[in-house]
C-alpha cells in the first residue's frame, strides 16, 4: 500500500471519531443566562441614574432659588459694613496714557457672607463666595449701612452694597450751636454715622485742605474745634469719617465768606481770632445778648489799661478745660484756658459757634461794659464796674433767699 493510500485510510478512520465528538458536543445542554438578574441590575442602574439626576436637579434648583432670589419668603434686613472690614490694595490699570497705579478698597468677604446669612438674605455662603469671585464683588462694596431684601438676587445684593446704592441708609443729624468736637462726635456715633474713635483719628491726623487750618498742627482732634459748623446734615450711616468731617468743614468755609475774612483782616483780626471769640459768645449767651457779650470780651481784651488788664474772665473757658462745672477753687486752675489768670484770648476755640455768634464777634455792640452776670430770670445783666456787678449779685441772692 502506497503512502497516499495509507494517509487516506487513516483520515477515513478519524472522520467517524470527530463526527461523534461533534455530535456529543451538540447534544450537551447549553447553560441558560439568568435573565432575571440582568433585568434587576438594569433597573437598579436606571434608578440610580434617575436618583442622582433628581438630586442634582433639586440641588441646582435650590441653589438657583438663592442665586436668583426665586420663591424666597419676603424679608428685609439692615446690613452694616464698617470701615474696619475693608483694606486697600494697589492695582495696575490701563489708561489712554498707559499703565497707572490705582488704589482699590477691598472688603472682607467672610464678614459680608456671615452678615448676609445671619440676617437671612442668603442661604448658601459657598455659592455666594463663588459668585463673588467671578463678579469681583469684593471691590464693588463700600462702607455703610444698607437695607437689603430677599427679593434681591446675588447681583442686586452686590450692587446694593456699593457706594452709590439707593439702599444705603441715611440719617438726618442736627448739630446744635455751641457743641464741642467731643459732643459732635458722640452725637454722630449715637446716630450710627461713624464711631468716636474713627472720627477722632480722622480729625487728628488728616491734613484738610482749608486755609483756616493750615497753621494748626496735627495730632489732636480738638484742632478742628470751632470749625465743624453747627447745622442739620444728611449723612449715610456708616459713612467714611473723612467725608463726614469734610462736609462740616466745607459748610464753615462757605459760611465764613471771603468778604468776612477781608473785613476781619482789615480790622486786625484773623479768622481764628473771630472763631475763638464767637466760641466763647456761644457758650456764654442766653440767646439774646451775643453782641453785648462780644462787647465785654473786646473791651477786656483790648483795653489793657482798664481794671481788667486784658483778662477776659470767661467762666466757659474753664468749663471747657476742666470738663465739668467749676467751683470757686477752679478760678486759679493751672491751664492756658483760664482766662482769669491768663491775658488775652485762650489758645483755641472752646466750641463750634453758629452764624449768629460769628456775626456778633465781627460786629460787637459799642458799649463800656466790662462785666456781666446771669440773673434769676435766666438773662444776663451788664455792668461797667465790678462794684455794680457785685451789688447786683447780692440783690439776686437776697431775692432768691440764698444770701
Amino acid at each position: 500500500m502506497s503512502q497516499e493510500e495509507r494517509r487516506t485510510s487513516s483520515e477515513r478512520r478519524q472522520q467517524p471519531r470527530e463526527r461523534v465528538q461533534r455530535e456529543e458536543r451538540e447534544q450537551r445542554p447549553r447553560k441558560k443566562r439568568k435573565k432575571g438578574f440582568s433585568l434587576l441590575g438594569t433597573l437598579l442602574y436606571v434608578a440610580f441614574v434617575i436618583g442622582v439626576s433628581t438630586l442634582l436637579a433639586a440641588v441646582g434648583w435650590v441653589a438657583a432659588n438663592d442665586l436668583l432670589a426665586l420663591n424666597k419668603a419676603e424679608h428685609s434686613a439692615i446690613i452694616t459694613l464698617p470701615d474696619d472690614v475693608f483694606t486697600t490694595r494697589e492695582v495696575t490699570v490701563e489708561t489712554e496714557d498707559g499703565a497707572e497705579t490705582d488704589t482699590q478698597q477691598v472688603v472682607d468677604m467672610d464678614y459680608v457672607i456671615d452678615a448676609l446669612k445671619e440676617n437671612g438674605i442668603i442661604e448658601y455662603g459657598l455659592l455666594f463666595r463663588i459668585y463673588s469671585v467671578f463678579s469681583n464683588a469684593d471691590v464693588k462694596m463700600a462702607p455703610g449701612t444698607y437695607q437689603l431684601d430677599t427679593d434681591m438676587d446675588y447681583r442686586a445684593i452686590v450692587t446694593n452694597l456699593g457706594a452709590n446704592s439707593a439702599s444705603r441708609q441715611q440719617v438726618t443729624v442736627t448739630i446744635p450751636e455751641g457743641f464741642t468736637v467731643a459732643q459732635i462726635f458722640q452725637r454722630l456715633e449715637d446716630e450710627g454715622v461713624s464711631t468716636v474713635e474713627r472720627l477722632n483719628e480722622m480729625a487728628a491726623t488728616h491734613d484738610y485742605a482749608f486755609s483756616f487750618l493750615q497753621e494748626i498742627p496735627l495730632g489732636d482732634p480738638t484742632r478742628l474745634e470751632g470749625y465743624l459748623f453747627p447745622d442739620t446734615y444728611d449723612f449715610y450711616m456708616g459713612e467714611n469719617p473723612l467725608t463726614v468731617i469734610n462736609k462740616m468743614l466745607v459748610n464753615f468755609d462757605r459760611r465764613f465768606t471771603d468778604e468776612m475774612r477781608a473785613e476781619a483782616e482789615a480790622n486786625g483780626y484773623s479768622v481764628r481770632d473771630i472763631v475763638i471769640i464767637a466760641s466763647m459768645i456761644e457758650r456764654e449767651t442766653d440767646g439774646s445778648d451775643r453782641a453785648a457779650i462780644a462787647s465785654v470780651i473786646f473791651n477786656r481784651w483790648q483795653n489793657t489799661g482798664a481794671e481788667t488788664a486784658g483778662y477776659l474772665g470767661v467762666d466757659a473757658t474753664l468749663v471747657y478745660a476742666l470738663g465739668r462745672t467749676i467751683t470757686q477753687a477752679d478760678y486759679t486752675a493751672d491751664t492756658p484756658y483760664n482766662t482769669y489768670t491768663h491775658q488775652g484770648l485762650p489758645p483755641g476755640p472752646i466750641s463750634n459757634p453758629g452764624m449768629a455768634s460769628i456775626e456778633a464777634a465781627m460786629n460787637p455792640e459799642d458799649t463800656n461794659y466790662y462785666y456781666y452776670v446771669l440773673g434769676n430770670d435766666g438773662t444776663h445783666s451788664f455792668f461797667r464796674t465790678l462794684e455794680g456787678q457785685q451789688e447786683f449779685i447780692q440783690q439776686q441772692r437776697a431775692e432768691s433767699g440764698t444770701d
